[in-house]
């Protein structure tokens, strides 16, 4: 089996990677996902170098094009984000591998990616209350829909419901 697992930074990774693990067994395998939007006005930033990439081996240089730059910046983001998630699946024993996505549209990004790699399924952290009117609009519901995978969403940890609980009140 083929595992997608889709987070913006935020996705716990402890429940991810107990699904993970139940789902690919032996000689399954798990892609861990992020996708970066990267406005084109955001380049005249870059390039003014306000933006410094992580490490210090072109610091002070631009890139070469507008793509590298912006190649650079999704790698360094994604893997910052993505990379609890995959050393934690690492640490279990897991074949784990990140990739990442940019473009405007998360679920455009996810969607194709779930059908590029042939995910058996897609695991997405729950970003919203589940079940209200909005449901049907989350990315969540529409990866769903648009990729035609098996999507599971994972709640938020116990204490992060119940802080959000909390603030509802």
């Amino acid at each position: 089996m083929h595992v997608l697992i889709a987070t913006t930074g935020v996705l716990s990774p402890e429940p991810a990677i107990r699904f993970a693990a139940r789902l690919v067994g032996d000689g399954g395998r798990v892609t861990v996902t992020t996708v970066v939007e990267v406005p084109r006005s955001f380049l005249n930033q870059l390039r003014s170098q306000t933006w410094h990439p992580l490490d210090e081996s072109t610091e002070g240089q631009l890139l070469a094009t507008d793509e590298a730059t912006i190649a650079r910046y999704v790698d360094e983001r994604g893997t910052r984000l993505t990379q609890p998630v995959v050393q934690g699946l690492r640490a279990a024993g897991l074949d784990a591998e990140a990739i990442f996505a940019e473009g405007e549209d998360p679920v455009l990004a996810i969607s194709v990616l779930a059908a590029k790699i042939d995910a058996d399924v897609v695991v997405l952290g729950a970003t919203r209350q589940l079940f209200d009117q909005s449901a049907w609009e989350s990315v969540s519901a529409r990866i769903m829909i648009e990729s035609g995978k098996p999507v599971l969403v994972l709640p938020p940890e116990r204490k992060e419901r119940q802080a959000d609980d909390r603030e509802e009140i």
